[in-house]
């Protein structure tokens, strides 16, 4: 990877982590799935004009948006309205196993041994949290949380089938056509209180979503495409595990969040579950070697 894509490449956790941060912010201010609707309408606006229609995709993205989208962000961002930001995305995290494992089982991919001590151990380490005394009134919000983990994996998967048709930037935006009026649709119907959240909201709840729609949206996710467009996966994924350093670093500057050692301690346990798994060579490729 040349250094200016290993630039770009670092830019993508640096703003989905100050995303994650801002949505925890924005979530006192706003319904879970309002704002991810509000998000995503402002990402297509930008995005919509500059892809083609894939027209022989539309229905699998349809079911893709839901499930990928929909379900995962109704459910990640409503357990991250409970939790703090820090350790929500530590559980997260979980999306990493979780799509090697139903890559395995959907996908017939073989993982290879270091694959699945990494899952055992990612999950040892979110069991390591969930034990700690004093989450035991959290455990539902990170339950939540880890379901959206898996409910993402799910939507990647559906996505691989169709992804040699369509280009990512194209996916995002038409993921998000379909998504924006799902999750309207959806909290229109389970949450509540959404004219007086419009009316009240502040500068941080706007400024929020400003920003979950421009830049971790539209901005990130065209950086990331981009860069994994010209380089190998196994070059690219690995700058995902700076993702918690910058949540936790801008949660506790804007947040004031400070996470327990031993939740930082199980957080490191995941995170080497999850560069177990990301830096593991290709089965196939060492068979070759």
């Amino acid at each position: 990877m040349s250094p200016r894509d290993l630039l770009l490449a670092a830019c993508v956790p640096l703003t989905w982590g100050l995303g994650f941060t801002l949505s925890k912010a924005a979530l006192a201010e706003f319904p879970p799935l309002f704002l991810m609707s509000m998000r995503f309408f402002v990402a297509v606006l930008l995005l919509l004009w500059f892809v083609p229609i894939p027209r022989g995709c539309l229905k699998d993205l349809f079911w893709i948006a839901l499930v990928g989208s929909t379900i995962q962000y109704g459910l990640t961002f409503t357990g991250l309205s409970m939790i703090d930001a820090s350790l929500a995305v530590i559980v997260i995290h979980l999306e990493v196993p979780f799509g090697v494992l139903l890559a395995a089982i959907v996908l017939r991919e073989h993982p290879g041994a270091q694959r699945w001590i990494g899952m055992l151990v990612a999950f040892v380490g979110i069991g390591l949290i969930a034990g700690q005394p004093e989450l035991r009134g959290q455990l539902f919000a990170v339950l939540l949380t880890a379901s959206g983990a898996l409910t993402w994996a799910i939507g990647q998967i559906m996505f691989k089938k169709i992804s040699g048709r369509i280009s990512g930037l194209t996916a995002v935006a038409w993921i998000g056509v379909f998504a924006a009026p799902q999750m309207l649709l959806g909290s229109l119907f389970i949450e509540s209180d959404h004219i007086n959240a419009v009316l009240h909201a502040s500068w941080i709840g706007w400024g929020s979503v400003l920003y979950l729609g421009v830049i971790m949206t539209a901005l990130g996710y065209g950086i990331w495409y981009s860069v994994l467009a010209r380089n190998p996966v196994s070059q690219v994924m690995p700058v995902l595990l700076l993702l918690p350093i910058f949540t936790i670093v801008s949660a506790a500057i804007l947040l004031g969040e400070r996470p327990s050692l031993t939740v930082l301690s199980g957080g490191v346990v995941v995170l080497v579950g999850v560069a177990l798994i990301i830096f593991t060579r290709n089965p196939a490729a060492e068979n070759r070697s």
